[in-house]
């Protein structure tokens, strides 16, 4: 079972790599706005790549209604325990 701080971590590497942005840092209020290039296209591809880092999967509807980084921490929280 991962806590949030191992969720962050691992969670920001994958952010870093997607964005290819080396200083990237997460909070729990970051949203798609404050990410420069996150835009549609990048938005599947950082949801693949969080799959495939914590070996979940998610459906539409959770990640439609995910509002920031902080939410989508609580959800994989919850599938990777």
């Amino acid at each position: 079972m991962m806590d949030q701080a191992q969720i962050y971590s691992k969670l920001s590497t994958v952010f870093r790599e997607v964005f290819d942005e080396d200083d990237l840092g997460l909070e729990p209020e970051t949203t798609a706005d404050d990410v420069d290039g996150w835009d549609s296209l990048s938005h599947i591809r950082l949801v693949l790549a969080v799959s495939k880092a914590f070996g979940i999967k998610f459906s539409a509807s959770e990640i439609g209604n995910l509002k920031n980084v902080g939410e989508f921490v609580e959800l994989i929280g919850k599938k990777t325990t």
